[in-house]
């Protein structure tokens, strides 16, 4: 399998013999990964019951887990799942790299469209999978919103959208989404969103849309064909749980359980213990959503930044972006990550993608390097 090289990958070979200025300490914008302790009772939790590591933790997950999977998407979503429409899996990561996989494994030329710019494991799935990929393109003329022709979805057996988006922020809403459900029962597609970034927004009033309200809205109450992953790591600063969901269409789920059970991804029993008890806690989440929103308060008024609906990403249009990310990091000791990184097709070229994952005094102190850099 002739894999890309990851981004980071490429950012390191790209900074590779640079000096960075020493006045600075390094400041690195380029993971989406939140720089904020675990809270404390989720990390008791996993103390509490480390006891079970004695145990061999079942594919399906433990009930107790399942069902605080399904609080969360009542919660938050005012959807009720049974228990055979959520399957948990260990984070998002692995899903969205081994489902391509069974989902399109009986396909004699397979066909999978995913938004672009995008996470890379979308496009290490579709390698894995053998399938021919249709980009669905974001530009800043559609406002960075999924779209695709007729004539290629026609073609399609797995589409992946990922809204809230990484890394252009962008967001769509329940009415958009619910097109795209009634394209995946026109055309007879598998339609996945990824929502790992559901739960980092600002404004209770546009709180981002599940795909999963969005079928319900178009009248596809049993979810077919329509499946949503979710993840607890950007929510609840615990990526290191990897703990997460699929959840859907329960025709589809059946089959892909069986398979995991070949996968090989069951989630430990303390780690589960832990996850439960995330799922279960909104009052956490909320305060890692203020920390975020002051960031973007902070963002705007140092370079006039406008706040997303969500993410906690800056889509930041630059004249060249390979050579800015390479100067900035020489001048300022910053690394950021160039767009074209996480595009293909030139999709990506001349942004850079910033992660507001620090705490307030450290992006007050690194955006305002940033813009002394800019302004030269």
């Amino acid at each position: 399998m002739n894999f890309e090289k990851y981004p980071f990958e490429k950012l390191n070979e790209l900074l590779a013999g640079i000096v960075p200025n020493e006045k600075y300490e390094l400041s690195a914008l380029t993971i989406g990964e939140p720089k904020f302790e675990t809270p404390q009772f989720i990390q008791d939790k996993l103390k509490q019951t480390s006891s079970s590591l004695r145990k061999y933790p079942s594919t399906i997950g433990e009930p107790f887990l399942r069902e605080s999977m399904i609080n969360f998407v009542q919660n938050r979503f005012n959807i009720t799942l049974s228990l055979n429409q959520i399957v948990p899996t260990f984070g998002t990561r692995e899903v969205l790299f081994n489902f391509p996989q069974f989902a399109l494994y009986n396909k004699q030329n397979p066909v999978m469209a995913f938004t672009n710019p995008f996470y890379q494991i979308y496009e290490g799935a579709a390698i894995a999978s053998r399938a021919e990929v249709i980009h669905i393109d974001l530009i800043k003329e559609n406002n960075f919103k999924a779209y695709l022709s007729d004539e290629d979805l026609k073609r399609c057996d797995l589409v992946i959208l990922n809204f809230p988006n990484n890394p252009t922020s962008a967001s769509m809403g329940v009415e958009e989404l619910g097109e795209w459900v009634k394209k995946a029962l026109e055309f007879d597609f598998i339609l996945v969103n990824d929502e790992c970034y559901s739960e980092i927004y600002f404004d209770e009033t546009k709180k981002p849309a599940s795909l999963l309200e969005a079928s319900i809205l178009v009248g596809n109450s049993d979810f077919k064909n329509v499946l949503v992953m979710n993840s607890i790591s950007k929510r609840s600063s615990a990526p290191g749980l990897r703990s997460g969901f699929i959840a859907g269409d329960a025709a589809i789920l059946k089959d892909y359980l069986q398979y995991r059970t070949y996968v090989g991804c069951a989630s430990p029993i303390p780690l589960q213990e832990a996850a439960a008890v995330a799922w279960n806690d909104q009052n956490h989440v909320a305060e890692f959503r203020k920390i975020y929103k002051k960031n973007f308060e902070i963002a705007k008024e140092i370079l006039g930044i406008e706040t997303p609906e969500a993410t906690f990403y800056i889509w930041l249009e630059v004249e060249d972006e390979l050579e800015f990310t390479k100067k900035l990091y020489k001048e300022k000791n910053i690394k950021v990550l160039p767009g074209s990184f996480l595009g293909r097709n030139g999709l990506g070229k001349n942004y850079i993608r910033i992660a507001l994952v620090e705490n307030e005094e450290k992006t007050r102190e690194v955006l305002t390097r940033l813009k002394d850099f800019i302004n030269g």
